[in-house]
């Protein structure tokens, strides 16, 4: 694994990444890039491995093959020069229920070393629409908010790129709004963003680069401008409805053998 950055007109590089639970291949052989400013939004049904992916860019998971280049770093756990580059937003929104907002976003500053964290802190609770709520109890937020303070912690080190994990799920039609107004305006900064969505209107509204992955593979990989929406729900619903017929082949399968 390389000490230095390595040069490259791509932020993110992916080749042949893989990675196996068992005779599970979660991802298989996944290969694209994506230069500075880009915005992909990745589709598939669920247990594609989309999650599985995300966490091994972000340095949260050792692949089992394949490499991954982050910022110019070679992905690997505990490389804190491209955890700095990198803002992550997942299922698990690691914030502390009995502190404010303020106080989680601090703790946060003081372990990225940041200058200012107060400062730091204030500024992106601003940005989220959330500055009046800054001494509230974040056990008292509802999931649209807590889905903008996750963007606050996500940002709040000003990290060139984000992983967003399914960022909509649960949210209703506003906090989706907010919360897309938000994305929006980052990738208006040049941000490089990787998202993964059921959400084909939003997804395809947003992005630059479209994937669908199934069974741990990328299907598709295109630029947006290329993609008839139609035509990507037409595969993407029928992606879905075979991953359903195949997972139940599978459970089937392993309750014939137990």
């Amino acid at each position: 694994m390389a000490d230095n950055p390595q040069p490259s007109d791509s932020v993110i590089k992916v080749h042949q990444l893989r990675k196996e639970f068992g005779v599970l291949k979660a991802v298989d052989g996944i290969s694209f890039e994506l230069k500075r400013g880009e915005f992909l939004s990745v589709f598939g049904p669920n247990g594609a491995g989309k999650t599985t992916l995300i966490k091994i860019l972000a340095g949260l998971t050792r692949a089992s093959s394949g490499t991954a280049i982050v910022a110019g770093y070679e992905v690997g756990e505990g490389r804190a020069e491209m955890r700095s580059e990198i803002g992550v937003i997942s299922h698990s929104t690691a914030l502390y229920g009995d502190l404010t907002p303020l106080e989680n976003l601090i703790f946060l500053g003081k372990m990225y070393g940041l200058e200012n964290p107060k400062d730091s802190a204030l500024a992106v609770l601003e940005d989220v629409g959330l500055a009046p709520r800054r001494h509230d109890r974040v056990r008292t937020f509802s999931r649209g908010m807590l889905q903008r303070l996750s963007i606050a912690r996500a940002i709040l080190h000003d990290p060139s790129i984000l992983f967003l994990d399914e960022p909509f799920t649960g949210l209703d039609i506003h906090a989706s709004n907010v919360l897309k107004e938000h994305l929006q305006t980052l990738h208006n900064k040049k941000r490089t963003i990787l998202m993964t969505t059921h959400d084909v209107s939003c997804g395809l509204e947003m992005c630059d680069k479209v994937a669908l992955q199934v069974m741990g593979r990328f299907a598709f990989f295109e630029d947006v401008k290329t993609v008839e929406k139609e035509n990507f729900e037409a595969l993407y619903f029928d992606a879905v409805r075979n991953n359903q017929f195949t997972m139940g082949i599978r459970q089937h399968d392993t309750r014939l053998k137990t």
